[in-house]
């Protein structure tokens, strides 16, 4: 027996020796028999009878042989290496400095390296780097009440795909379900391969997740998504409309840089093309267009304090937020060492964007008891904020009217 053995072991590494494969390539199954057959043997060398000094030669030999063909292996790795020319791949980066390469690509080139294979899939869609691109170009645009709404889309695309994979589920299962009483191996033999082609389908159709961050702000780019948000002078600058502020859905167009908008006023929507990005802002307050807002602010306001007062035409209509001043009384002079107007129940509203005799010029409140009040001639004032950024007084400024208005 201990013959054929050795016979054997011999025949194998003379007539791989002889062969044009490299044979140390098959790495799994034949090293693995390798270095087992040679532990076997040496093992039951040294525990055998046999055990002398004849067979200890044999054993250290066949050790011996085994381990220089490894080392031989490693050495041509080696040369193999040398012949690629020492190319580094990108994902045999570290995690830390490929994760430094993709914080420095663009959108389109995380789009593009998502493309590439699974792995890169799951690190370029990664809400991490999405994050940051999407404060910088939409963070001052996307509000609250946007999320919001992207979030009940997101539950109404979740439904939808549901029912209709529902649905199509029915429907090519109706015809066999209808033969189960005819074939009585349907159960064990059509039904398996129906469920089995269908998780494979589902998953190698599985698309970007709805909820990532990277799916909202394509979505944004592409213009399929219609946020909330608010336009400043609406309808192209309507002198009707100067210094004024109105909510709308907002949809983005990337070849012209602008957005379109519809409006709801009344029953009958317009729509407006075209609009700027220095004329839209995220709605400041979590206050819906039809909702009379609380004003918190009534007992701070003095005369030069900027604000934003809602208006609306009638009582049907929307709400819009216009720009005003707080003013003084007709008898004051407006010393501030004189002045005593902050002291009165009453607040004087002023819009200097019209002229003196305007009935649009001023408006008087009580700071006291104030509500929604007006007419259906002069319309209804609404809540008052109080302006306290810089930044949003320097804005109604730059959209002043170039002429008095009537």
């Amino acid at each position: 027996m201990l013959y054929y053995l050795i016979s054997f072991v011999s025949f194998i590494l003379v007539s791989k020796s002889f062969t044009n494969k490299k044979w140390w390539q098959e790495e799994g199954k034949l090293k693995l028999f390798s270095v087992g057959l040679s532990n076997f043997l040496v093992s039951w060398f040294q525990k055998s009878r046999l055990h002398t000094g004849l067979f200890q030669p044999i054993s250290f030999r066949l050790k011996q042989m085994i381990m220089m063909n490894f080392s031989s292996k490693a050495i041509v790795e080696n040369m193999d290496q040398e012949k690629d020319g020492g190319r580094v791949y990108l994902l045999d980066l570290p995690d830390l400095a490929l994760e430094c390469i993709l914080e420095r690509l663009s959108p389109s080139g995380l789009c593009n390296m998502a493309g590439v294979c699974t792995s890169m899939r799951e690190r370029c869609t990664s809400d991490h780097f999405w994050d940051k691109h999407m404060k910088q170009k939409w963070g001052k645009l996307i509000g609250a009440a946007a999320y919001r709404e992207w979030e009940v889309q997101h539950v109404e695309a979740t439904t939808s795909r549901r029912n209709s994979l529902s649905d199509q589920t029915k429907k090519k299962g109706g015809v066999f379900h209808s033969l189960s009483g005819i074939l009585p191996f349907y159960s064990w033999v059509i039904r398996p391969k129906l469920q089995s082609s269908r998780v494979k389908k589902t998953t190698t159709t599985t698309t970007l997740p709805v909820n990532s961050i990277m799916s909202l702000y394509l979505s944004l780019e592409s213009g399929n998504f219609w946020f909330p948000a608010q336009v400043y002078n609406r309808e192209n600058g309507n002198v009707g409309f100067m210094l004024s502020c109105y909510d709308a859905q907002l949809s983005y167009d990337s070849g012209t840089d602008t957005f379109q908008a519809r409006y709801s006023p009344y029953g009958r929507r317009t729509i407006e093309e075209h609009i700027p990005w220095d004329r839209l802002r995220a709605a400041p307050l979590d206050t819906p267009p039809h909702m009379l807002h609380v004003s918190d602010c009534l007992h701070d306001l003095k005369p030069g304090d900027h604000i934003e007062i809602q208006w609306r035409r009638s009582k049907e209509f929307p709400y819009g937020w216009w720009y005003g001043v707080i003013g003084h009384f007709e008898l004051c002079d407006g010393n501030e060492n004189h002045c005593h107007c902050h002291y009165n129940d009453i607040v004087v509203l002023e819009f200097s964007q019209y002229s003196p005799g305007s009935r649009w010029r001023q408006m008087m409140i009580n700071r006291k008891d104030h509500r929604e009040e007006g007419n259906e001639a002069d319309g209804f004032y609404g809540g008052i904020r109080k302006l306290y950024n810089v930044e949003e007084i320097a804005r109604w400024k730059l959209l002043w009217p170039n002429q008095v208005l009537e």
